[in-house]
């Protein structure tokens, strides 16, 4: 059994997103996009938005949209960044710790490709290495802005030892309101610190 497959759960989580985003994306993005795409645009040739393939709920793949971190290059689609990932811009390397480079995937909420809070969006390849049993599971919810994994682990908790799919799993099977407030409020905590990705 797991909560968000309870109708009403779902419609809720759903209204809360649409809200949520909706206000974000108003009131507050268009400034953040306008300053934010001027300093790629000086620092870096390409795109404001970066593109990447996901795959989502049910298995369905859509476009994740990110600020462009890394200078424009054929492996942007296929290989994940590391820390000391010579694509990377210098202003990139600030977008990412500071999670700003996230920010236009409210876009991809407010469409209803992902929730607020949810398991990290993967590539397919990702899925089918890290959650060769699980994968239904995983893909039953929409990935999420933030989620348990981001909130709680982040880069100190990896799929080598099996801890990221562990809390990932264990938020799809426990989610409720409480969990996802404590999440929400990590996320603040974790993005103010400066504990982003790398």
């Amino acid at each position: 059994y797991e909560p968000l497959s309870k109708v009403e759960n779902r419609f809720l989580k759903r209204l809360f997103d649409i809200v949520l985003s909706g206000i974000f994306l108003v009131a507050i993005f268009p400034l953040i996009y306008l300053i934010v795409g001027v300093v790629i645009k000086m620092t870096s040739p390409g795109p404001i938005i970066f593109k990447q393939m996901r795959t989502g709920l049910n298995g369905v793949d859509f476009k994740c949209y990110k600020f462009r971190s890394m200078r424009v290059n054929e492996e942007a689609d296929n290989k994940q960044a590391t820390v000391d990932d010579a694509r990377k811009t210098r202003f990139g390397n600030f977008l990412r710790r500071s999670n700003l480079d996230e920010l236009p995937q409210f876009i991809n909420i407010l469409k209803g490709d992902m929730a607020l809070i949810g398991p990290r969006p993967l590539v397919k390849k990702e899925i089918e290495v890290n959650y060769p049993k699980d994968s239904e599971l995983l893909l039953s919810v929409k990935p999420g802005l933030t989620g348990y994994w981001q909130a709680f682990g982040r880069n100190r908790v990896m799929y080598e030892n099996g801890q990221r799919q562990k809390m990932e799993l264990y938020y799809i099977e426990h989610s409720c309101w409480n969990m996802d407030i404590r999440i929400l409020w990590q996320t603040i905590k974790v993005v103010l610190s400066g504990d982003g990705a790398c």
